[in-house]
């Protein structure tokens, strides 16, 4: 899933890539091959504890900062692509937008965007049983999450769709 995810985002060798709600930076350290010793893949994300764990296996080629996606510390048009991979639904939502406008921000014209969030099962039965092991990521149908999102802060969607298991992506770009 999160190698899908990877190349969705359509990054290329020596791309600088920012992720927003990193984690311990398990979709960091899919991409950073990709974008190889001539690029940079850099992660944030608000928990101390979770940017420890992502520095601790970063390759060469990896940074990670404690921050948050709506108070984007980089300069404007600083990255080639933004992902962000289960966080949306973690930022407060009278901070999204924010969140949204700063990803575009440091976006350079033509870069691209990548927001992917859990999706609740199809299946009637599954959706039951994974509400109460998901909690707040299942709460919502990250439709009604991401709808408005990309193009209120100024990007272009040029695709959504779903993945297995249980993720909804959005891809967008700035336009040039």
């Amino acid at each position: 899933m999160f190698t899908r995810l990877a190349s969705l985002a359509g990054v290329r060798p020596g791309h600088r890539v920012l992720d927003v709600g990193c984690g311990t930076g398990y979709l960091s350290r899919i991409i950073a091959p990709v974008a190889g010793a001539g690029g940079h893949v850099t992660g944030i994300d608000p928990s101390a504890a979770m940017i420890g764990h992502a520095r601790d296996r970063a390759p060469a080629n990896c940074s990670y900062q404690v921050g948050e996606g709506q108070a984007l510390d980089f300069p404007d048009a600083s990255f080639d692509v933004v992902v962000s991979s289960l966080a949306v639904h973690h930022i407060p939502a009278d901070a999204r937008p924010a969140a949204a406008r700063e990803m575009f921000r440091v976006l350079r014209p033509g870069g691209r965007v990548l927001i992917a969030e859990s999706r609740p099962p199809a299946n009637p039965l599954l959706a039951r049983l994974a509400g109460p092991l998901f909690g707040a990521a299942m709460r919502h149908d990250p439709r009604d999450l991401l709808a408005g999102l990309l193009p209120g802060a100024g990007f272009t969607v040029e695709d959504d769709g779903e993945l297995p298991i249980m993720l909804y992506y959005v891809r967008g770009v700035r336009p040039a």
